[in-house]
Order: C-alpha cells, then structure tokens, then sequence
C-alpha cells in the first residue's frame, strides 16, 4: 500500500535533523517537496534521515536535493545505499555551479574576441584540410580519366549535372531575363536625357555579356545548389551513412564530393551562356518597344561596338565560382553534427559563404582586368 510523502523536523543544538517517510515518488510527493524546501530555508548543516523512506524516485530524489539547496551533502544523509546512489546521482545531474565573478565589459569583449579569432583559424584550418583532400582526390580521378575511366562515378556525375544544371536553366533564363529587361528600362530613361538612346545596345550588352549573366547565374547555383549539396550531405552525416562508407573502405571525397564538383563546373558555362541570351532578348524587347531600337540593329550594334570580348571574360570566371560554389555546399555538409539544428546551420551558412564568395572572386577579376585593360 503506497503512503504519501511525510517529513518532521527535529531541531537540536548541534545539528538539525529532518526525517523523511512514506513514499518519495512522483505518484505520492504531493506538496511534501515544497514544504521540505519551507522548512529547510534558512537552516545549515542539516542531516537527513531517509531511513524510514519507503520508495524513492527520481522525482523525489529531485525534490530532496533542491530543498537542501547547496549545502546538500551526501555524508548527511541516512539511507539505504541504493538510494544514496540515487541521490548522488540526481545531485550531480541538476547540480548548479556557483556564478564566476563577471569581470569589466572590456575583457568580455576581448574573451568574445579571442573565441572568435579561435574559431576563424580552426575554421580555416578545417577549410584547408578540405581543399588539399579535394585536390588529391582531383589529381587522382583526373589520372583515372585516362588510365581507368571505369573508377569515376559517371551515373552520380552524370545525374548531379541533371539536377544542378539542366533543371536550373528555366530559373537562371527567367530571372536573367527580367535583370536584362531592368537594365534597358534604367539605360532608356537615363540615356534619353542626354538624347543618347543608342548607347543603351552598349549598356545592355556589356553589362549582360561581361557581368550579370554570371554574377547572377552564380547567385542563383548558390541559393539552389549550395544549399542542396550541404542538405544531402549533412543528412547522410546525420544518418551514419558516411561513416558506413568509411568502414567499407569508400572515400566520401570520391562518392559524394567529387561528383558534384565537377558536375558544377561542367554545367555553369552552359548556364552562363542560356543567362546571357536571356538577358540580351529582355533587353531587345524593351530596347524595341521603349527605344524602337529594332533587333537587327540591336544585334549588329551588339557585334560590332560589344563582341564576344566580355563573354569570354565572364566565361574564364565560371569554373572558379562553380568549384567555391560546390566546395562551400559540400564542405558545410560534412560538417553537420547529429541534430537538425546543426543542419540547418549548415546549409544557411552554405549559402551565405557562396553568395560572399562570388561577390570577392567577381571583385578580385574585376581588379585583374582593369589592370590588365580588357
């Protein structure tokens, strides 16, 4: 027959005692937890007599141990060694430390700083470790290729070219295309000012053909591919299944990382190049219906005052943005931990680093080029 959760304090000169009775567990505490912690407030160096405790869980293990606060000790307590088992082991679970002195907001900012610069060198680090696996596993499979084709993953090369690639190419079309089309209303009504309509062939093209048609191909393989390469990635790592291709002696580098490597920077030339006639056709049309500039003078302006110069500027930054593009998704990936917070993390941060990314390498070419004067 189960008892409620009774207690009596016996006060005495040298050390108070309270004695326990019935049984401590969730089902009978009732309001004996709070009314422990009442009497005990206020009172140090208290024994606890838990030889008359019938039962005891973990429930009531809790609320003995938060009622004597933090002057509990387990050399005051009187019970069965089962149950000072218990005790000490809910003791050390819910065990607060006591509060470090907070020093002056100086040296908090100066800690946050020191963590922070910690993190940014272990971070690259960890960043260089990939790139030299990735390159090893490059050298190798670029070896493969023409000693034993047989060894490259084609179906995963081949199916990744699929989902990056052709699947991006209605949204990179669309998008370029209403960019072009911005671009020709903004060149229209700034260019007519100065009654200089033509010039705006040139704006369209040099800024479609040099700049926009990869920038924003580049953005958009970063918010779709990136992200997607960090989500299957980390949900294998989530699920164990890496560390099963580990033990069967498969590199992760040359299953997973590899193929979407090289399928990105097989396809986003192919990109580049539906981006950049997307765009030129929504600069026609509104060149045409705005301007009444016809689309023959509108491609013969582009062939003779443009050329294909620009397009083969953009052309050279497309492999070095497809591989930081795949690098960050698939690096992130590997670092996702065993919950989905970490996932999400991952991916978030996958897309952000590209998009940075692509912005510095767009920047750093730009500075090549000016000093090159092409």
């Amino acid at each position: 027959m189960e008892r409620p959760a009774d207690f009596s304090l016996e006060p005495a000169t040298d050390r108070p005692t309270v004695a326990l009775a019935g049984d401590w567990t969730a089902r009978m505490l009732g309001g004996a937890g709070p009314g422990l912690a009442e009497a005990l407030d206020g009172l140090d160096n208290v024994a606890i007599d838990l030889s008359r405790v019938r039962r005891m869980d973990t429930a009531g293990a809790y609320a003995i141990v938060r009622a004597a606060g933090r002057g509990f000790e387990l050399d005051k307590v009187k019970a069965r060694p089962e149950t000072l088992r218990l005790l000490e082991v809910v003791h050390e679970a819910v065990k607060v430390e006591p509060e470090t002195r907070r020093g002056p907001a100086r040296e908090s900012l100066t800690v946050r700083v020191g963590k922070g610069v910690v993190a940014f060198g272990k971070d690259f680090l960890d960043t260089m470790g990939f790139l030299g696996h990735l390159l090893v596993v490059l050298g190798r499979s670029f070896v493969w290729l023409f000693t034993d084709p047989r060894r490259i993953r084609w179906p995963a090369l081949v199916s990744t070219m699929e989902r990056a690639g052709l699947d991006a190419i209605p949204v990179v079309a669309v998008t370029t295309f209403f960019i072009g089309a911005v671009v020709a209303f903004i060149g229209a009504s700034m260019l007519r000012q100065f009654g200089a309509q033509v010039f705006a062939v040139e704006l369209i093209g040099i800024s479609m053909m040099r700049e926009f048609n990869i920038v924003i191909t580049a953005v958009l393989l970063a918010g779709r591919s990136a992200s997607a390469f960090a989500a299957e990635i980390g949900s294998m790592k989530m699920n164990q299944e890496i560390d099963a291709m580990r033990v069967m002696g498969v590199d992760p580098f040359e299953a997973l990382v590899l193929p979407r490597f090289a399928a990105l920077v097989v396809v986003i030339p192919l990109l580049t190049f539906v981006a950049t006639l997307s765009g030129l056709v929504g600069g026609i049309i509104v060149a045409w219906s705005t301007l009444d500039l016809g689309p023959a003078f509108f491609l013969q302006r582009i062939v003779d005052s443009v050329g294909p110069t620009h397009f083969w500027l953009a052309l050279i930054k497309a492999p070095f943005m497809a591989g930081v593009i795949a690098g960050i998704g698939c690096r992130q990936g590997m670092e996702v931990g065993g919950d989905v917070q970490s996932l999400g993390r991952r991916v978030t941060a996958a897309v952000v680093h590209a998009i940075f990314a692509i912005i510095v390498i767009d920047a750093a070419f730009a500075l090549i080029y000016m000093e090159l004067d092409v």
